[in-house]
Formats: structure tokens, sequence, C-alpha cells
């Protein structure tokens, strides 16, 4: 099965978790990928114990007996999954062993979709959702989750795209459009260059190439892309545009109905 096979090339065994100890596990793990703050907790224990108890989906990646990987959800309206927050060691396929056995497990459980949200500045994991889960980007979500004071985010409004994963659609990634009009890029020192007025049917808007590095390195080049990032693609998406591609360059293609 997919899931099994995800999970022998990344060397782990993903499971769900039932005991308070293993909910400890991931509550550390979170805290050693964010580090955030007393107040800003990605998932306390108490509702880890909730969610699993419930039958929400609380799973673990487990490399022997070490946690590498963890992700918890809930149930949501219309046969739905909310992954409400998944981390993993970096660099090893755990995150995507992660999301093969969340999608086998809503399967099982009659669920058609997970939805989660994510910074449309990230391009590794713009990347990771559109081009290899096949999910789309259904909204733009303006500072969704308030103040973050965590090391990732911390400095940074909190704009996140809401992703939608039909789990019985296959989609094959979209091969860049003709004559698509560029409207965000990078410039060479990191900012955001944009370009309005074109009419086409295909927007590409750029993302930073690092930008959790571009908010240590140069605060006011990230807050930039934010905004920008804010008016092009929120704007095109609040206009009626869909989002349907991620190009090998790092830039999202927007549909212009």
């Amino acid at each position: 099965m997919e899931h099994e096979e995800a999970a022998a090339r990344a060397g782990v065994t993903v499971r769900e978790l039932r005991e308070i100890g293993e909910f400890e596990q991931v509550y550390r793990l979170f805290d050693e990928i964010w580090r955030p703050g007393p107040t800003n907790v990605p998932a306390t224990v108490e509702l880890m114990v909730g969610f699993a108890h419930t039958g929400n989906y609380v799973a673990g990646a487990y490399a022997g007996d070490e946690l590498v990987g963890a992700s918890v959800g809930f149930r949501a309206a219309g046969r739905a999954l909310h992954s409400h927050v998944t981390g993993a060691v970096a660099g090893r396929g755990i995150g995507y062993a992660l999301k093969a056995h969340q999608r086998w497990w809503c399967l099982e459980q009659g669920l058609e979709r997970v939805t989660w949200t994510f910074d449309p500045l990230v391009r590794r994991n713009a990347r990771f959702n559109l081009v290899k889960l096949g999910a789309r980007p259904e909204e733009y979500l303006p500072d969704f989750y308030g103040v973050m004071a965590d090391a990732i985010n911390e400095g940074d409004a909190s704009d996140r795209l809401l992703a939608v994963w039909h789990l019985q659609e296959h989609i094959e990634p979209n091969d860049e459009p003709r004559n698509a009009a560029i409207t965000l890029w990078e410039g060479p020192n990191g900012e955001p260059v944009r370009e309005t007025g074109d009419k086409s049917r295909f927007l590409l808007v750029g993302t930073p190439s690092d930008v959790e590095k571009l908010r240590r390195d140069n605060a006011y080049a990230a807050r930039a892309w934010r905004r920008a990032m804010r008016e092009t693609l929120g704007g095109a998406m609040a206009a009626g545009g869909h989002v349907v591609g991620f190009t090998t360059r790092g830039e999202y293609v927007v549909s212009i109905t």
C-alpha cells in the first residue's frame, strides 16, 4: 500500500497515537521545531488526548523508538479532515510518509478531502503541497492566526493559503502556460518586484527563495514580500482567480477567469 511504501522509503513506522506518553513526545517534537511562546503552542497534550479519544487524527512517525514526525487533525464539515499541524525532521521524506498515512486513514474513515493552511511565502511547502501531493489553494486568508510568537513566524503577519486535497482525484503538475504574465518575482537583493497591468489569462506569482532566512537577515524585505503576496496572489484569488499549479522556479500559476 502507498502509505506503507512511503514509510519504508523514509525509514519510519507511522501509526496512530493513543497514550499520554506519546502525546508528550509530540509536544516536545513540535517545541523543537517551532520554539513557540507559551501562548502559541501548536497542540497541547490535553488537546491531543481529546482529539484521539473522539475519533480524530493523531499520528506519529517513528524511527525505531524515536519520534521524528507527527500530525494532528480533526474532522470537519463535508466529509473532511482539517490537518491542524504537521511537523517532521526535514530532508528524509517523513512529511510525505505522514501525509500518505493521513490519506489512507481518511479513506478508511469515508472522508473525501483533507484541508490545511500554509504560508504562501514558503516555497518548499508550496511545492510539496501543490506538486508532490496535488492539493490546491482555494482561499487566501490574511493574518489568519494573528500574532504568532515562535522562532519561525515571529515578526511577520500570519497570512495563509487554505489548501484542499481531494483524495480521490489525481492531479498532474501543471506545466507553465504560454504567454503568462509574471506579476511578482525576486529581485537581486531578495526584495519583491512587482509588475501590474497585464491582461493575460494566466499570472505567475513568484516566491522568495528562502523567506525564513530573509526574516532573519532583512526583515524589511520580508515584510515587503508579505504585502506584495497579499496584494498580488490574494487579490487575484479574491477576484476569482484559481491557483492551478506551481512552476519549477517557485511561482504560483493563477488562472484568471
